[in-house]
C-alpha cells in the first residue's frame, strides 16, 4: 500500500493492464468520500507504475489532490507504486473464473474483483454496472466462501453465478473501458521515474547476492537446552493474570462522541458493568477510569465478589487498565456501511457491535435491541445473513436506507444510557 489512504492498483482491461491510484473511503468532516485517479468522468490508467510516478509529480489537476495524503503519496518513489499482488483485479479474466470450480481461491479472487468493479461502478457512476449487480443478486453469495457452494444446492448456485457473469459481463467491461484514458506524462519526469524502478530492481538483486554469498556465515549454533521461550510464556501469562483471575474486563467502546472505558463481567453467562440505575459509567482514559476506582461509590460491579481487589489494586496504584483486542468496540461508520450494502461491512466490527448492544441491553433488562434485530425483522435478516452465512440464503436487495436507519437507532439508543464521567 502506497500510504494508509491511497493505494495503487492494478486493472486488467481490454487494453491490457494499467496501473492507477485508489482511495478507499475517508471522511472529510461530516462528508465521506472515495475516489481513483482521474478527474470529472474520466479513470485515469498507466502502463506503469513509472508513468504513474511521472504523471502524479507533475498533474495537480485530478480528484486526488484534495486527499489527505496526496503529497505522501506523490513524494513516493515509482516502485514504490507497484500494486501489491493483492491489489491486482484481472477484470477480463473475471468470466474464465466463473466458469471453474469453486475452490476458496478462485471464489476469493472472484469476490475481491467484483467488489473493486462495483466500486468502479459506483465511484465513476456507471449505471450498466450499478444495474449487473442490481439484477444479479447471486453474486452476493460469494462472501460466504467456498461453503456457499456444497452440495446440489451449492453447486445450482454457482452454476447461477457464472450465468450471470457469462451474460452481462461484456457489458459491464465495455462501461469500465469507456471511461478509462492514459493521459500523456511528461518526458523528463518519465524517465526518472524509470531510472528509479532499475535502480530498484538492482538493489534486490544485489540483496539477495549478498544473502546467498553470507548465507553460511550467517549461521547460529542453536542451544538446545534454551528455555528463553518457556521464560517468555511464563512472562506472558503474567502480565495477563490479574485481569483473568478476577473476571472483569477492562472495556473501550468508540462512539461518535468519543472513546471512552468501562468495565464489565459475566455472572452465570449474564453481562454485568459497571454502572448503576439503568446506566453505565464511562470514562475518557484509562487513568480517569482508574481514579474511580480507587474511590467508594456505589455500583452493580461493586457486588462480584472479586471487585475488591480491583479496588485495592487502584487505591496502591499498581492497577494497570489494558484492553485487550476482543474487549475495543468501534461503532462510527457502521450504520452508513450498512446502508451501503452487505459489502461495505466490516463484519468483525458489526460482531462485536452486536456483542456490546446485546449486552448492554440484558444488564438494562432491555428487550429493545433483541427485538431490533430478530430475524423477522428487515435488520435483523440482514444483520443476522452478514453474521450467519448460510448458502441456502440469497443476498439481501437493496436499498438498506431503511437497515442502515434502524442501526442508528440501536447505537443512539446504546449512546444514550451511557453516563459519562
Amino acid at each position: 500500500m502506497a500510504s494508509g489512504d491511497i493505494v495503487p492498483i492494478e486493472l486488467g482491461l481490454t487494453d491490457g493492464d494499467l496501473v492507477t491510484l485508489w482511495a478507499p473511503r475517508w471522511r472529510d468532516g461530516d462528508d465521506e468520500w472515495e475516489a481513483f485517479l482521474g478527474h470529472e468522468d474520466q479513470l485515469y490508467g498507466f502502463d506503469s507504475p513509472a508513468e504513474l510516478a511521472a504523471f502524479i509529480r507533475t498533474n495537480d489537476d485530478n480528484d486526488l489532490v484534495d486527499h489527505p495524503s496526496w503529497k505522501i503519496v506523490a513524494g513516493l518513489s515509482a516502485a514504490e507504486l507497484e500494486p501489491q499482488e493483492e491489489h491486482v483485479f484481472d477484470l477480463i479474466g473475471v468470466p474464465e473464473l466463473a466458469a471453474g470450480d469453486p475452490e476458496p481461491e478462485i471464489i476469493a479472487e472472484l469476490e475481491e474483483t467484483l467488489d473493486m468493479v462495483r466500486t468502479i461502478g459506483e465511484v465513476c457512476e456507471l449505471e450498466v454496472v450499478i444495474k449487473f449487480f442490481g439484477n444479479h443478486p447471486v453474486l452476493g453469495a460469494l462472501p460466504a466462501g467456498v461453503t456457499a457452494f456444497v452440495g446440489r444446492e451449492g453447486e445450482q448456485l454457482w452454476d447461477q453465478v457464472g450465468s450471470a457473469i457469462a451474460k452481462d459481463w461484456d457489458q459491464v467491461i465495455d462501461a469500465i473501458d469507456s471511461v478509462v484514458t492514459s493521459p500523456d506524462v511528461d518526458a523528463e519526469a518519465l524517465a526518472v521515474a524509470e531510472a528509479e524502478v532499475l535502480a530498484a530492481e538492482q538493489n534486490v538483486v544485489d540483496a539477495e547476492d549478498a544473502v546467498d554469498s553470507d548465507e553460511d556465515d550467517d549461521i547460529e549454533p542453536v542451544d538446545l537446552d534454551d528455555d528463553s521461550d518457556e521464560t517468555d510464556a511464563e512472562d506472558d501469562d503474567e502480565d495477563e493474570t490479574f485481569w483473568h483471575e478476577v473476571g472483569i474486563d477492562p472495556v473501550k467502546v468508540v462512539t461518535s462522541e468519543g472513546e471512552f472505558f468501562t468495565l464489565r463481567c459475566y455472572l452465570d453467562d449474564e453481562p454485568v458493568f459497571l454502572g448503576k440505575g439503568g446506566s453505565i459509567t464511562v470514562f475518557t482514559s484509562e487513568r480517569a477510569l482508574a481514579r474511580y476506582l480507587a474511590d467508594d461509590h456505589e455500583h452493580d460491579l461493586a457486588q462480584v465478589s472479586t471487585y475488591a481487589e480491583v479496588q485495592t489494586a487502584a487505591v496502591d496504584g499498581s492497577l494497570e487498565v489494558e484492553v485487550t483486542e476482543e474487549n475495543i468496540y468501534v461503532l462510527p461508520g457502521l450504520a452508513d456501511d450498512l446502508a451501503q450494502g452487505p459489502r461495505a461491512v466490516d463484519v468483525d466490527q458489526l460482531d462485536l457491535a452486536v456483542e456490546l448492544f446485546t449486552d448492554a441491553a440484558d444488564y438494562l433488562g432491555d428487550d429493545s435491541v433483541e427485538r431490533a434485530l430478530a430475524k423477522s425483522t428487515p435488520l435483523g435478516w440482514y444483520v443476522s445473513y452478514l453474521l450467519e452465512p448460510d448458502p441456502a440464503r440469497m443476498a439481501p436487495s437493496p436499498p438498506f436506507a431503511a437497515e442502515g436507519e434502524g442501526w442508528r437507532a440501536l447505537e443512539q439508543a446504546f449512546e444514550n444510557r451511557l453516563q459519562k464521567e
